[in-house]
């Protein structure tokens, strides 16, 4: 053999063994991949946000960063992050049968609770600290995660919760501008989607647990009435009407579509109608674009993760992963350039606050799942 046939031979061999290597660097480092992050970063909040001395969650890492309500100083998390972390929960749950995180968090949103007429529902900060405010959209969270539960393990208490969520919400509601339920308990100056998409989930959900038909008659009361009232001309939502008036808030949020969007999917599986399959798979699309388009999150990671719980609901009926597959541009978009050397997500100052860590922490479960069922593939 020649010099010149032995180089190009062994030019060869390098050539092939490259391609194997790299090959092998593909799909490697992806198995598992989410899930690996979910650990490590479930791992960063506990750290980082839960405060063992009182029992408490932190809202925010800095202590000059926390917020001052009323003259009051909030040290600890308001309510808010407890529904993330507490939906976070659930989802790791279903990837870990034997882990227990649910529960501990539900005794710690106890001390939210405020059992005053006309329902007892969570105050948004701690009670015998300082009682805040009621609002419906965060006892509705609560519904919905506790309803999934109930969904997932036949749990008496969750579906007990549920139902006391869906009581206090409806303490919300009244035939203002023809219908809809107010943002907090109180305020009567706006009806927004954040309160009445998930006021629909939570009746589906009722209505999925019991088959009472009250659940579902209420479910498409508020449906319609949203539809009517907040859906944008390409199948988004806004996020409040004003009483007042009548005028919108045109801000579009992801998670205001995602409860609707979802709502459709339980509505097709629950009437067999297909105008519903249809409507979800409209917003999956008009929502792609908007929110997805430019390959990174348009808003925060809790709206996001709320989308995300429409989309992988719809996947059951609609098998294309293309919006699964482009909001996993944005997740790993967020996780090459947004976390910190703590393992935490970034702020424009300091870290993300605990909602949004919360609201990582469930996408990330969400995409653990996903890589398990082998769904992140085109």
């Amino acid at each position: 053999m020649t010099i010149n046939k032995r180089y190009l031979l062994t030019l060869l061999f390098l050539a092939i063994f490259s391609n194997c290597l790299v090959a092998q660097k593909k799909t490697k480092p992806g198995a598992h991949y989410y899930n690996k992050e979910l650990k490590s970063f479930q791992s960063a909040i506990e750290k980082n946000f839960y405060d063992k001395a009182s029992g408490y969650y932190l809202i925010v890492v800095d202590p000059a960063q926390r917020e001052t309500k009323n003259g009051y100083l909030r040290e600890y998390t308001y309510l808010w992050a407890l529904c993330a972390l507490y939906q976070a929960a659930n989802e790791i749950e279903k990837l870990e049968p034997k882990a227990v995180l649910m529960e501990p968090l539900l005794k710690n949103m106890a001390a939210y609770y405020n059992p005053a007429p006309p329902k007892g529902g969570y105050t948004d900060y701690i009670m015998k600290l300082q009682p805040g405010e009621r609002y419906y959209d965060d006892n509705q969270w609560i519904g919905i995660t506790a309803l999934d539960a109930y969904a997932r393990k036949k749990q008496k208490s969750d579906l007990a919760k549920g139902k006391e969520m869906y009581d206090f919400m409806m303490s919300g509601y009244n035939d203002v501008l023809g219908g809809g339920i107010y943002w907090k308990e109180g305020s009567t100056s706006s009806k927004n989607t954040c309160s009445n998409g998930p006021g629909v989930l939570v009746a589906l959900q009722m209505y999925q647990a019991t088959k009472n038909k009250m659940y579902l008659d209420t479910a498409l009361k508020i449906f319609n009435w949203t539809n009517a009232k907040l859906q944008s001309p390409e199948g988004l939502y806004y996020d409040n009407i004003r009483t007042k008036d009548g005028s919108l808030d045109k801000a579009t949020l992801s998670y205001n579509t995602g409860t609707m969007l979802e709502s459709n999917v339980y509505l097709y599986e629950i009437t067999g109608d297909k105008k519903y399959l249809d409507a979800a798979n409209k917003m999956a699309e008009s929502s792609l674009s908007f929110f997805y388009g430019n390959g990174k999150f348009r808003d925060g990671y809790w709206f996001n993760a709320v989308l995300l719980r429409g989309y992988q609901h719809l996947l059951k009926h609609n098998k294309d992963t293309k919006y699964i597959l482009g909001f996993k541009k944005a997740l790993d978009h967020a996780l090459n350039t947004e976390k910190n050397e703590q393992g935490l997500f970034k702020a424009k100052e300091g870290v993300q606050n605990l909602v949004e860590q919360g609201g990582m922490l469930e996408i990330l479960a969400r995409y653990a799942w996903l890589e398990r069922s082998n769904n992140l593939q085109p």
